[in-house]
């Protein structure tokens, strides 16, 4: 399986809804390990992308981590990442919206592929 084929296996392109001319949303599987030393994306987990967070899994702290890391990662405003299912499990949807694909396709891939942790904006974690 090739780098463009293994990555899309773990989002969903989304319709962005009215307005053709919007970029596409999509809706990435995340594998969550609350509570590690320092935030940063590990890999795959399955059909997932798997992340770690600083952040305990309470009062929501682990759901606002993850959905800060996505959107570093993948370069957009926070405010386009946002949780669509798994408030309190492990495996979560966040939906992202207004994406470049062939974007996500190189930045995910990037960061699976990072052997020495960190994100792929080069910071070795986000708090």
């Amino acid at each position: 399986m090739t780098g463009k084929e293994a990555v899309d296996e773990v989002f969903d392109i989304v319709d962005p809804g009215p307005g053709a001319d919007q970029l596409p949303a999509i809706v990435l599987r995340v594998h969550v390990n609350p509570g590690a030393g320092r935030s940063e994306v590990v890999g795959r987990h399955g059909d997932a992308i798997k992340i770690k967070v600083a952040a305990p899994p309470e009062r929501g702290r682990a759901n606002e981590a993850v959905a800060a890391l996505v959107a570093t990662t993948l370069g957009v405003d926070p405010g386009q990442v946002s949780l669509t299912s798994g408030a309190t499990s492990r495996l979560k949807r966040i939906r992202v919206e207004g994406v470049d694909l062939d974007s996500v396709r190189r930045l995910l891939t990037e960061a699976m592929a990072d052997d020495g942790g960190g994100n792929v904006r080069g910071r070795r974690g986000v708090p």
